[in-house]
C-alpha cells in the first residue's frame, strides 16, 4: 500500500500540471483576447476548433490548432523531464498516459473558464502522437477516413478515442494501469461527443461545411 502511495505522490506533479496545460483553450483564448467574444455563446457552444472554424472562419484557426498542440507538447515535456530529475525515466511511456489523460481533463473542464471547454480531439490526438505513432496512426487514420467518407467530424472523432486503449492493448502494454489510462482518456472524448451520438442516431448531425456564421453540433 506504501509503494502505491509513493507511487501516485510521484506521479501527482504531472497530474496537475498537464491539467493546468489543457486549461489554456486555444479556442477561447482566441475568441476572448483577439476577438473580444466567447465561441461558447454561439453554434453549438462548444469551445473547439470546428465550432470555432463555424463561426469565426480560417483566419485564426491556425492559431487554434497551435495553441491545443503546444500545450499538448508542454504536458509531454514535463512529464519527461520530471521523471527524470527524480530518477524514474523508466516510466516514461507511463507519464505521458497520464499527462495525455489530464490535459484532455484539462481542455474539457478548464478551470478558468467555468469548466466548460472542448471535447479533447486536437489536443488528444497531438498527445498520441507524442505517446506512440503507431497508436497515433491508427487513430488519426480512423479519423481522416471517416471524416472523408461521411464529413462528419463526430464520427471520426469518436472512433478515433475509441481506439485509443485498443492500440494501447495490441502495440503497447496489455497491463491494467496503461489500459485503465488510455481507456480513461478515449471514454472522456467520448462522454464530450455524447449529444453529437444522439444526433448521430438521430440524423440530425450537421456535416463540416464551409465557414457559415451560425452553427450547430461540432466534433471538437
Amino acid at each position: 500500500m506504501e509503494a502505491v502511495l509513493d507511487f501516485v505522490v510521484c506521479f501527482a506533479p504531472i497530474a496537475l500540471v498537464s491539467y493546468l496545460c489543457g486549461c489554456f483553450n486555444g479556442a477561447l483564448m482566441i475568441s476572448r483576447r483577439i476577438l473580444h467574444d466567447d465561441v461558447r455563446e454561439h453554434g453549438s457552444g462548444n469551445a473547439g476548433l470546428t465550432n470555432f472554424y463555424r463561426n469565426y472562419g480560417a483566419r485564426y484557426a491556425g492559431l487554434v490548432i497551435a495553441l491545443d498542440m503546444f500545450k499538448a507538447v508542454a504536458a509531454v515535456v514535463f512529464a519527461l523531464v520530471y521523471l527524470r530529475i527524480i530518477g524514474m525515466s523508466e516510466f516514461d511511456l507511463l507519464g505521458k498516459y497520464v499527462a495525455a489523460l489530464f490535459c484532455v481533463l484539462g481542455h474539457m473542464f478548464p478551470v478558468m473558464y467555468g469548466f466548460r471547454g472542448g471535447k479533447g480531439i486536437l489536443c488528444g490526438g497531438m498527445l498520441l502522437i507524442l505517446s506512440d505513432w503507431r497508436v497515433a496512426i491508427v487513430a488519426w487514420g480512423l479519423f481522416a477516413l471517416l471524416l472523408l467518407a461521411t464529413r462528419y467530424v463526430s464520427l471520426g472523432s469518436i472512433a478515433a478515442a475509441a481506439s485509443f486503449p485498443v492500440s494501447t492493448w495490441l502495440f503497447i502494454d496489455r497491463g491494467w494501469l496503461m489500459l485503465t489510462l488510455s481507456a480513461l482518456t478515449g471514454g472522456l472524448i467520448i462522454y464530450g461527443h455524447r449529444q453529437n451520438i444522439v444526433r448521430l442516431l438521430s440524423g440530425t448531425e450537421r456535416k463540416l461545411s464551409r465557414h457559415k456564421k451560425s452553427a450547430e453540433g461540432d466534433g471538437k
